[in-house]
C-alpha cells in the first residue's frame, strides 16, 4: 500500500489561524466576505483588494489583486481555487502556491462561526523563520484577531436604514 508523501490539504504548521463567533446567519457573513473591495475595511493588514475582472461574478477561478503588509511584491495576484457558495473561499497565490488566504463560515443555529487562515512562506532559512515568527507573524496574528472582531461588528450591525451601507 502506497502512502502519499504529501497532500495539498494538509494545514501548514506556520499558518495564522483565527476564528470568531458572529450573531448572524452564515449567509450574511459570507456575503460580506465575498465583497472583495471591502476587505481592507475589516482586514487591517491589507491596503487594497480588488477583482482583476470585476464584470465576472466572484467565484472559483476569479483573480484578486491584493496589496498587503506581508513580505513580497507590492501587489500580488491571488486566484480563488476553492469556492463553496455560502461557506468557503480559498485563495492561493498566483505565483507562489504556498501563499494562501482561506475564509470559512460555519452555521451554528442562528449564529455562525467565521474562520480565517493566513499562510505565507518565509525565505532565508532557520534564522529568517525565527525572526519572522517573533516579529511579523506575531503582529499579523494580533491584527487578524482584531480584524475578525471588527468583521463581527460589521456583520452584526447590518441594518436596513442604510447606515454603514458604504462599508
Amino acid at each position: 500500500m502506497a502512502i502519499p508523501a504529501y497532500t495539498f490539504d494538509r494545514p501548514s504548521t506556520r499558518a495564522i489561524h483565527r476564528a470568531q463567533d458572529v450573531a448572524s446567519p452564515a449567509a450574511t457573513a459570507f456575503a460580506r466576505i465575498c465583497e472583495v473591495e471591502k476587505w481592507p475595511v475589516w482586514l487591517s493588514f491589507l491596503r487594497s483588494a480588488r477583482l482583476t475582472e470585476p464584470h465576472i461574478p466572484f467565484g472559483e477561478g476569479s483573480e484578486v489583486a491584493i496589496r498587503s503588509r506581508l513580505p513580497g511584491e507590492e501587489e500580488e495576484l491571488f486566484e480563488v481555487d476553492r469556492f463553496i457558495p455560502g461557506f468557503h473561499v480559498s485563495l492561493v497565490g498566483a505565483f507562489s502556491c504556498r501563499r494562501r488566504l482561506d475564509f470559512r463560515v460555519e452555521q451554528k443555529s442562528e449564529r455562525s462561526k467565521v474562520v480565517v487562515k493566513l499562510d505565507y512562506p518565509t525565505y532565508g532559512g532557520v534564522v529568517a523563520a525565527l525572526v519572522d515568527r517573533l516579529t511579523l507573524r506575531r503582529r499579523l496574528d494580533t491584527a487578524l484577531g482584531d480584524s475578525l472582531l471588527h468583521f463581527k461588528g460589521l456583520v452584526e450591525f447590518d441594518r436596513e436604514d442604510g447606515v454603514l451601507s458604504d462599508f
